[in-house]
């Protein structure tokens, strides 16, 4: 038997708020998503005019990011991501539903080496959405060093 993590509301909280305050920072509106392991939702922000449709995208990032344990962007990283044409993966973003996110902003969120949930943003362009979730992953970090946790804070991500 193993004992797991579970990212808290507290946890999911202080991501949300760090990575919008560095999308205000950058002065875009974004929706920050944190998922827990099985990529369900512990909370989603969206700014003041943020696209409508953000909600859903930053849901799909942080579903994929969590379970199948990578940034989403390195699906279709070239020239070897999985889901670029004639690759082992290709189609693969038709999965779930349509669900699966093969583009930059989903990142798997990792502490002491296990995969704990994901942190999708969607709103602005490849630079700040990966800007905005390294910063929640930094305050994760922040908050959990001193409890002695240790949290990668990176934007390529595979577990």
């Amino acid at each position: 038997m193993k004992t797991a993590l579970k990212l808290e509301l507290r946890e999911a909280r202080v991501m949300v708020a760090a990575a919008l305050a560095e999308a205000a920072r950058l002065g875009v509106p974004e929706t920050c998503c944190i998922a827990d392991e099985g990529g369900f939702p512990l909370i989603i922000e969206r700014m003041d005019n943020a696209r409508v449709t953000g909600p859903q995208i930053a849901w799909n990032k942080a579903f994929t990011a969590a379970g199948h344990k990578r940034s989403t962007h390195l699906f279709n990283t070239p020239p070897n991501g999985p889901a670029l044409p004639g690759n082992e993966a290709f189609g693969i973003q038709w999965s779930f539903d349509g669900k699966f996110a093969v583009f930059v902003g989903g990142y798997p969120i990792v502490v002491n080496g296990e995969v704990v949930g994901g942190i999708g943003l969607s709103g602005g362009n490849g630079e700040q959405d990966t800007a905005c979730g390294v910063a929640g992953l930094r305050a994760l970090a922040e908050l959990l060093a001193p409890e002695g946790h240790s949290v990668l804070v990176a934007a390529d991500i595979k577990k």
